[in-house]
């Protein structure tokens, strides 16, 4: 029997969906960056696609889900999904594994009223591994008693002392397009060679790599700041955890792996009652991971929300690698054909 047109039409758009949804899932997803705190490694209006055959691609846990969506319905604030049914999820084989400075999607692991896999999407670099102990030490990160080299697209925050109004133009002229005005000069996030040649304009008086007081304590910092006064500077020393890690249990590592234990380990009946775990009512007086962590930062090192602020990445919430952007345009410019990004097409992450 002939299919009629609106037949054949369906045919072709059911097939289109669940070839771009496998597509999605298995191989390749496409993503843009909404903030700045993977700058200059990533600009705001970058578009990339993500590689999920490099890590191994993730099972959904929540079927129930309108194609090609994530939390919500395209346009609208309706939920896309019902978490009705809940499936177990796994990896699939990849062809390699997380390794040091890859600049890695996930799903945020604090979102955590939602499944997994609908969390928000975070992009951030891999700077601890599991088992590797993490420390900053006046804004130098220390991995395993070592300086971890320092990617290309690194940003850190500067004060500019100038008595002058700066126009935004010259600061554009530097590829600065983070400022902010304060007594006495401007705070300005860049890397390390745009501050140096906006130093050398005559109407700066100074320039100085911004870096917090070691005695400060930010307000918000993970583990918490009662029991680690540690701030985005100065910070740890801290185990990221791995998967057979034992540990035993008492106020030190209640206070720095409690909320990962309870919040990410997938365990029924477990509850932390002050310094005490307990796993179906019962306290246990040793704990063994059931998973790997990673520990994330952005590469614009004073204005990212990452690890230092919200912990571990758990192995379940990492999505793929970073691959390559695909198409990048400006939002602050106003010119159309400046906006966009012409250099940065096709341009591989490193």
């Amino acid at each position: 029997m002939k299919k009629g047109p609106i037949r054949e039409w369906f045919d072709a758009l059911l097939f289109a969906v669940i070839a771009a949804s496998l597509i999605r899932w298995a191989t390749f997803e496409a993503f843009t960056i909404p903030t700045p705190s993977m700058e200059k490694t990533l600009l705001v209006g970058d578009f990339l696609f993500v590689n999920k055959l490099n890590y191994g691609p993730r099972t959904p846990l929540t079927p129930l889900q309108v194609p090609l969506t994530h939390q919500k319905i395209w346009g609208t604030d309706i939920p896309s999904y019902l978490d009705w049914i809940k499936l177990p999820t796994f990896r699939l084989p990849g062809f390699g594994e997380i390794e040091r400075n890859d600049v890695v999607v996930f799903n945020y692991p604090n979102d955590l009223d939602k499944p997994i896999d609908l969390k928000t999407y975070y992009v951030k670099r891999c700077v601890g591994l599991p088992g590797d102990t993490l420390s900053i030490d006046n804004g130098s990160l220390i991995i395993n008693a070592e300086n971890l080299s320092v990617p290309e697209g690194l940003q850190k925050r500067y004060f500019i002392q100038t008595d002058k109004t700066i126009n935004e133009r010259v600061f554009r002229r530097y590829d600065i397009w983070e400022f902010t005005k304060v007594t006495g000069g401007y705070y300005i996030n860049t890397k390390k060679e745009n501050a140096e040649a906006i130093g050398n304009e005559s109407f700066v008086r100074d320039i100085t790599l911004y870096k917090m007081d070691k005695s400060l304590t930010s307000e918000r910092i993970f583990p918490d700041k009662e029991n680690y006064p540690w701030n985005t500077d100065y910070y740890g020393p801290l185990l990221v955890p791995y998967k057979g890690l034992e540990i035993d249990i008492n106020k030190e590592t209640i206070s720095k792996f409690g909320s990962t234990i309870l919040n990410y380990e997938n365990i029924e009946n477990v509850k932390v009652e002050g310094q005490n775990l307990l796993i179906n009512n019962e306290i246990v007086s040793k704990y063994i991971f059931k998973q790997d962590y990673y520990f994330m930062m952005g590469d614009n090192r004073h204005n990212s929300e990452d690890s230092r602020f919200w912990g571990f990445v758990p192995y379940d919430h990492i999505l793929g690698e970073a691959s390559f952007i695909w198409f990048s345009y400006n939002y602050q410019e106003d010119n159309l054909f400046k906006a966009i990004r012409w250099d940065r097409f096709l341009n591989v992450i490193k």
